[in-house]
């Protein structure tokens, strides 16, 4: 399976954290494991679709998709040989350019050939055919920026840059203080932006820079607990198997897959 990951114009970083594209040639069933990263995407499969499995049962996907947040790993499985393009975007872009209720997307993969939003369902017709990943990213630079003229401001800018720059151990505290806002206040605005709770989505990035810190291999068990502010390492391992479903020291952080890919910084 090979992954390219594209970086968008400076102009729609905003907005936009990548693209991304995908393939493998081998048509054989993979079963691959997606982990919450705090990114929500538009994804336009040209390959054979997938199968997921988000409950209890495995569901077709059709093969142009909106994923919202997750909020725990679930699986996919392909069905033929795979190809695919997608737009991994910020965590508030969904409702900054098209006005969307994040909390209505939570652990939702919605068709969007059949999504009532022109300017979504017509993405499809503005991207393909593409002959390779530059005149991919052009048109996908061209699209976006015509919208982002349209978009509109993000009130939890100061409060995801706090989120992420504290690898998620802001409190709530701070957090209403650099929001100016009360805490019910934060909540309303984090699941209409977001889809999340304040509070969980910083146990999300938290996880994330978790991640970060046992994949570089430079520091020790204590340090990485330490760091992530846990008081000890079982709740520190407990954390990273509800993210995950694998305890640390079995997960294989080099593996080429899907999770690893989309969690790599």
């Amino acid at each position: 399976m090979n992954f390219i990951r594209i970086a968008p114009h400076p102009d729609l970083e905003p907005l936009i954290e990548c693209y991304w594209m995908m393939q493998s040639d081998d048509p054989s069933p993979q079963i691959e494991k997606i982990i919450p990263d705090g990114y929500t995407e538009l994804i336009f499969n040209y390959g054979a679709v997938y199968k997921a499995k988000m409950k209890d049962h495995w569901v077709l996907q059709t093969p142009n998709l909106l994923a919202g947040q997750i909020s725990r790993y679930f699986y996919l499985e392909n069905t033929g040989v795979t190809a695919s393009i997608a737009i991994k975007l910020k965590p508030a872009a969904l409702t900054q350019l098209f006005k969307l209720q994040m909390d209505q997307y939570l652990d939702q993969i919605v068709d969007l050939d059949t999504f009532p939003h022109p300017l979504l369902s017509g993405l499809k017709d503005n991207l393909f055919p593409f002959e390779n990943e530059q005149q991919a990213k052009m048109k996908l630079d061209n699209y976006f920026m015509g919208l982002s003229k349209n978009g509109t401001e993000n009130p939890l800018q100061e409060v995801l840059d706090l989120v992420f720059s504290t690898n998620g151990m802001a409190t709530v505290a701070e957090m209403t203080k650099t929001a100016g806002v009360g805490e019910r206040q934060l909540e309303r605005l984090f699941k209409k932006y977001i889809g999340l709770s304040p509070k969980y989505y910083s146990r999300i990035i938290r996880f994330n820079y978790i991640f970060q810190l046992l994949k570089s291999k430079k520091c020790s068990w204590t340090e990485i607990v330490y760091q992530s502010g846990y008081y000890d390492q079982s709740h520190f391992i407990r954390n990273f198997k509800a993210f995950t479903g694998e305890d640390p020291s079995s997960y294989f952080f080099e593996e080429k897959n899907m999770a690893n890919f989309f969690l790599n910084k």
